[in-house]
C-alpha cells in the first residue's frame, strides 16, 4: 500500500506537469494562432534503441506555427511506453517537446529540438525494486511532410529520433540507453 507522503508527492508532480502543460498549450495557441497554426493529433509508433526489440503505439498532441514562410515552430506533447530487462522494467513516458523545422517546400520538413521527458521507471513486483520518477532532458532530430487532403487539413506524417542520457537501474546491466525511434501518423488541422 502506498504512503500518503508517496501518493501526495505524485499528486503534487502531475499537478505541476498539467500547469506546464496547460500553460504550453496556452502560449502555443496564441503563438499558433498568430502564424496561421495548426494542432496535429497523432498516433505513432516507438522503437528503444535498447529495448526488447518491441514496437510499442503512443499518442501525441502538437502546435505549429510559421514563424517565417521557411520555419516553423512546434511545442508538443505525447504519452509512450517500453520494456526493458525482458519485462522487468517498463519506463513510461510523458515528453513535453519543442522544435523549429525548416520548410524547403510548404510539404516537407525537417529539423530538431529539445525536451522534458517525465520518465517513470515501474519495475516487476518480482524484482523487489520500488518503482522511480525522474524529470530527464532530451534532444531530437526529425522531420516529416504533409499531404493536403482538404483546404484547412493534411495528413502528417512524420519521423524523430531521440537521444537521451543513459539511464541507471538496479537490474544488471546497471544501465541501459533509452534513445528511441518514434514515427507517427497525424491530422493536420489548420486554425
Amino acid at each position: 500500500m502506498m504512503d500518503r507522503e508517496v501518493v501526495l508527492r505524485v499528486l503534487d508532480r502531475a499537478l505541476i506537469g498539467a500547469l506546464l502543460l496547460l500553460a504550453l498549450v496556452l502560449i502555443g495557441v496564441q503563438a499558433a494562432r498568430a502564424a496561421g497554426g495548426q494542432i496535429v493529433p497523432s498516433v505513432g509508433m516507438t522503437r528503444p534503441v535498447d529495448g526488447d526489440d518491441q514496437t510499442k503505439i503512443s499518442g501525441g498532441l502538437a502546435l505549429r506555427g510559421n514563424l517565417m514562410p521557411f520555419l516553423m515552430a512546434e511545442i508538443g506533447a505525447s504519452y509512450r511506453n517500453d520494456e526493458y530487462f525482458g519485462g522487468d522494467l517498463d519506463v513510461r513516458q510523458w515528453p513535453i517537446t519543442a522544435s523549429l523545422y525548416v520548410k524547403p517546400i510548404s510539404q516537407i520538413y525537417a529539423g530538431a529540438g529539445a525536451g522534458w521527458y517525465h520518465t517513470t521507471l515501474h519495475y516487476a513486483e518480482s524484482t523487489g525494486i520500488a518503482n522511480s520518477t525522474t524529470e530527464k532532458f532530451g534532444v531530437h532530430v526529425g522531420g516529416g511532410l504533409q499531404i493536403p487532403i482538404a483546404p484547412v487539413a493534411a495528413v502528417d506524417l512524420s519521423g524523430r529520433y531521440v537521444f537521451m542520457e543513459k539511464q541507471e537501474s538496479p537490474l544488471i546491466p546497471e544501465k541501459f540507453n533509452p534513445d528511441f525511434w518514434t514515427t507517427s501518423i497525424g491530422l493536420a488541422i489548420k486554425f
